[in-house]
């Protein structure tokens, strides 16, 4: 959700050159973006990567991420720094309290606001997502039966409490009438070989078979995709395809619904629940103990409406 703000500035800010500072195993996602001229890794090296950055003279900082590790980087390095407004209190009333203030602005527009000084201007392009032709899936490596077209659906999730539980998602993936291919990371294994084993020979666990940029790659290859609140649903905006994202413990309104995507991109949620939402990110378990924000789902209304769907884009 940062690209949008690294391509505006390199296409809008004539001479510019942008360095990124990003985690290790997060490098993949954005190694191929043509619009940075430099990557730096954050590997639990912060001592050192200052002692770089002191090297680099740098004129200004953009902090997207405004945490611990970025202020002390903004401390150390003293230059002119603009950062995101996390708006974490209004999230924190919203969570304790119920009591909505949230500004009704997506992430990445709060992302661009930090430029706004730089005459800089949302392009309307929405994300990028470069994935180098290594990593580029070839259907024909695909089991036999998902070679032709597929969705996927995306079951994996840091948090348990934004994760559709696996019994709901055999329910859902039974009823779809197209191949389905499970994504996920290798701990989300055995729970996609239990939805596959429920769900019949159209859908295939994929989960923990593929690096990030190849899982991006089938996302982009799919005729639509069903997801979490999670990483690939971002990266499915990118390629503005069709997603239909399922809600659990967080709420749309924080500010990180698929950006830009496919204009006939449905959200699922259960409204007007008392305890939603219950955190700003997640829990490893419903702290109520009902998990009704996702129990309560209509699965049913979501696989008809993925069906139909499918049905107009062929």
């Amino acid at each position: 959700m940062t690209t949008p703000v690294i391509r505006c500035l390199k296409t809008q800010l004539k001479e510019s050159e942008i360095h990124f500072l990003v985690k290790k195993q997060f490098l993949p996602v954005i190694a191929s973006n043509p619009y940075i001229d430099k990557i730096h890794c954050y590997d639990d090296n912060l001592p050192l990567l200052i002692q770089t950055f002191k090297k680099e003279h740098f004129d200004y900082i953009i902090d997207l991420h405004n945490n611990i590790r970025s202020f002390i980087i903004r401390l150390m390095l003293r230059v002119k720094a603009f950062k995101v407004n996390k708006i974490n209190f209004r999230k924190f009333l919203i969570v304790r309290f119920k009591l909505d203030l949230l500004p009704g602005v997506h992430l990445v527009d709060r992302y661009l606001e930090t430029v706004k000084s730089f005459g800089i201007k949302n392009d309307g392009k929405g994300l990028d997502y470069f994935i180098p032709d290594e990593d580029e899936v070839d259907k024909n490596s695909l089991p036999q039966g998902f070679r032709q077209e597929y969705l996927t659906a995306v079951i994996g999730g840091k948090h348990a409490t934004k994760q559709v539980p696996v019994e709901k998602m055999a329910i859902l993936y039974k009823q779809i009438n197209r191949p389905v291919i499970l994504l996920g990371g290798p701990e989300d294994w055995e729970a996609g070989d239990i939805i596959a084993g429920l769900s019949g020979t159209n859908v295939y666990n994929a989960c923990g078979k593929y690096k990030i940029n190849q899982s991006a790659s089938l996302v982009k290859k799919s005729l639509l995709v069903i997801t979490n609140d999670t990483g690939l649903m971002h990266a499915a905006a990118a390629f503005h395809k069709i997603i239909l994202s399922i809600w659990g413990n967080t709420i749309p309104e924080f500010g990180m619904s698929p950006y830009m995507a496919h204009p006939l991109s449905l959200i699922f949620e259960v409204k007007g629940l008392y305890c939603r939402p219950c955190s700003r990110i997640g829990f490893n378990k419903c702290p109520q103990r009902h998990f009704r924000c996702m129990l309560d789902q209509d699965f049913n209304k979501i696989a008809e409406s993925a069906n139909s769907l499918l049905s107009r884009i062929g």
